[in-house]
């Protein structure tokens, strides 16, 4: 497993777009809106991991109820792994609590799954497999 990206909840793309360009000295690479998630999402590459914004294309998203509760900030830690299928077995057994059953597809050509921040210190955890 490695640190495959943060993601970042922000009100407004374009201006967080800007915000982070001046802070990483770099442009996004990629822009893309996942409409089964309701986010439209832009990534920064740093180093081997990558930040993700993330804003919410409709108020019933997960990142607009994330931004009314919390504000903007850090959402998520996603951690790559070879085999989700395997690893999501392993961790249902041992004892985590997972919001994704089985893999759904994600930003950035990946395959993702969600672990309950109940069970991981009130850190939600997505699990990535780059799309075969």
């Amino acid at each position: 497993m490695k640190l495959e990206h943060i993601g970042i909840a922000v009100k407004d793309i374009e201006a967080s777009n800007k915000l982070f360009e001046i802070l990483f000295n770099s442009p996004h690479y990629k822009m893309e809106e996942v409409a089964s998630e309701g986010v439209k999402t832009s990534f920064f590459k740093l180093g081997e991991s990558k930040i993700e914004l993330l804003e919410a294309s409709n108020e019933d998203s997960a990142i607009a109820k994330f931004i009314a509760k919390k504000g903007e900030g850090i959402h998520h830690l996603a951690f790559e792994v070879v085999d989700i299928d395997f690893e999501i077995d392993r961790l249902s057994k041992e004892g985590f609590q997972l919001i994704h059953q089985s893999p759904k597809d994600g930003a950035d050509n990946k395959r993702i799954a969600f672990l309950h921040p109940k069970s991981t210190n009130s850190v939600l955890v997505e699990l990535c497999q780059e799309k075969a």
